[in-house]
């Protein structure tokens, strides 16, 4: 590929509504544009990095006995109708008529079509286990696309299904897919992605991994443990929060206090002159099906995990309207005679269980009470936990309080579904028996554009970006300085065809443009080799020879160039492999 004629600029400025480094320098280099918000399109530079990133997904999971299919992006209602999925979710699912007046939505996941496509092949237990998978392009109508290909409506992602009869073989595959993806993301150039147990969300199952890669510009927070002897990793959707509960001394009375126009537990606080430790919050939502109100009660100074309170209901709430005929009182509601219209939901988390003198709400317009005792004043209150987890916080499996919380961009999930899709869509399958089953599946998920603008986010300067050699858009840049000085028109032109002839991806840079700008547009493209050709150096029979990350700058003998180039491509290959 010669430079002059990539489709494609790149330009120094950074635009504006980039928010993090690897959507500035994936925009200013030539890799993609906007044709909506939070979709685009790719230029030959992001399409080569997306097609090897596939092309390793595609060894990996053939290595592991996976099928490759290919499901639609457009769907019928009804498979969706079967699952239950078609109303359960919300407007992140893009739905449509057809000129036939029939139902139809673009798909973001595919577990349904999954089911529909084996659920008659897979009728006997002698065609089980099996995994298929498909490299496609989904669209989620996300509320608020940010961060370049970080988070988009339209994505092309490599989704995975298994299928098994016992949950034993399920799980034996499960772990054959978690080294596969280390293996994946390794090779892609990001050996540093941890595996943290995370909410399975939507998808449904009981044990769910996302993989992750620290940068403090990602959008999920993670609950990683501090202690060096443990391993414990999740994110802070799934994170079990633990608070070692102790009596405040001996049980005071239940005391109502006038608190004039302190309404915010902060406020209360200072005015009692009690720790915000010491405190009851009331953290009010209403369910989005009915509007009817639930109550979360839980220790001042910790905040709702709403992920925990949605899965413990069961269903998706809003943040509570607190209208007079609620019989809520906005900054005054407590545990003590708690009295609400409808059929409300009341909630005690685990981070009030056993504690006493408390203050708390007390129903009633600029009042509260002190000494609330839990034990004594709610006898019958039952607890669970539906906490955020918090820095410093308990760990959920050392016992130590080491808990540190970290920001992270996921870049690839696993899910062990078990029975919820192919219960739902009546697959069955006949057992040695001659009884009738229902199969049980896996779900294993990764983003190419996402992976590709992570590995940017991870490697990077101010430049632009440092490409892995596995995933570089090309293997070797080569900048001809001065092609009006016909020597070095002709060496650089022989030394493109050679490195082609030899199996070398080599982008050539024969414009007539100044030294700088030829350098910054190889920043910008990053690509892991460069060589200069230019007068002063045939002087001296040599070639500069560089790597984008400044780890190696030598010159090459001219007839020893090709020899050396290909040295490095497998010195660089083998040392992303042995990681």
């Amino acid at each position: 590929m010669k430079l002059d004629k990539m489709v494609g600029d790149r330009f120094k400025e950074k635009p504006t509504d980039c928010v993090i480094d690897s959507h500035a320098l994936m925009m200013r280099g030539g890799y993609m544009k906007d044709i909506a918000k939070g979709i685009y399109s790719q230029y030959p530079p992001l399409k080569r990095i997306c097609q090897k990133i596939e092309h390793i997904i595609r060894e990996e999971m053939d290595a592991i006995d996976g099928q490759e299919v290919l499901f639609p992006v457009v769907m019928s209602s009804g498979i969706w109708e079967e699952s239950g999925r078609y109303e359960s979710i919300g407007s992140e699912m893009l739905r449509f008529t057809d000129r036939n007046g029939s139902k139809m939505l673009l798909g973001m996941t595919h577990e349904e079509a999954a089911v529909h496509l084996v659920r008659d092949y897979a009728n006997s237990y002698q065609n089980y286990p099996f995994m298929i998978y498909q490299i496609q392009t989904k669209f989620r109508d996300e509320a608020r696309p940010r961060a370049g290909l970080i988070r988009v409506r339209e994505f092309t992602m490599k989704d995975a299904y298994s299928f098994h009869t016992s949950q034993e073989d399920l799980e034996e595959y499960y772990e054959v897919v978690y080294e596969a993806y280390n293996r994946i993301f390794a090779r892609a150039g990001v050996p540093e992605v941890i595996t943290v147990k995370s909410d399975s969300g939507m998808m449904g199952g009981s044990i769910a991994h996302e993989y992750m890669l620290l940068t403090p510009v990602g959008e999920d927070s993670l609950a990683i443990c501090g202690n060096d002897d443990c391993d414990y990793r999740a994110n802070m959707e799934a994170a079990e929060s633990i608070i070692k509960n102790e009596k405040n001394g001996p049980d005071e009375p239940l005391t109502k206090v006038h608190t004039p126009g302190k309404q915010t537990i902060e406020d209360v606080c200072e005015f009692l002159k009690t720790p915000i430790e010491q405190s009851c919050k009331a953290v009010m939502y209403q369910k989005n099906m009915d509007d009817e109100y639930v109550v979360v009660f839980l220790r001042g100074d910790l905040d709702v995990n709403e992920t925990k309170l949605t899965n413990y209901l069961g269903e998706d709430v809003h943040p509570a309207e607190v209208t007079p005929e609620s019989g809520l009182h906005a900054g005054y509601t407590g545990p003590v005679n708690l009295t609400i219209s409808g059929k409300p939901t009341v909630i005690y988390d685990k981070s009030l269980q056993g504690t006493n003198n408390l203050s708390c709400g007390a129903n009633e317009d600029e009042y509260h009470y002190t000494g609330l005792c839990m034990e004594r004043d709610i006898p019958d209150a039952e607890y669970v936990d539906v906490a955020k987890i918090t820095e410093g916080g308990i760990c959920p499996k050392c016992g130590k309080p080491m808990i540190k919380i970290s920001r992270g961009i996921e870049v690839g999930n696993i899910f062990q579904l078990g029975t919820k899709y192919t219960k739902s869509m009546n697959m069955t399958y006949l057992d040695a028996d001659g009884q009738t089953q229902t199969p049980i599946m896996g779900c294993y998920g990764i983003g190419v554009g996402r992976l590709a603008a992570s590995v940017c986010e991870a490697h990077h300067d101010e430049y632009g970006p440092i490409w892995p050699i596995t995933i570089a858009p090309w293997q070797v840049h080569l900048c001809a300085l001065r092609v009006d000085d016909e020597a070095t028109r002709k060496f650089a032109d022989n030394l493109y065809d050679e490195l082609q002839k030899n199996g070398v991806e080599v982008i050539y840079d024969d414009r007539k443009a100044r030294p700088g700008v030829m350098f910054s547009d190889a920043d910008l493209l990053g690509v892991p080799i460069r060589l200069v050709v230019s007068p002063r150096n045939l002087g001296e029979s040599v070639v500069e020879l560089s790597t984008r990350d400044k780890s190696i700058e030598e010159k090459v003998p001219m007839d020893d160039v090709i020899g050396r180039v290909k040295e490095l491509i497998k010195d660089l290959t083998d040392k992303i492999l042995q990681k």
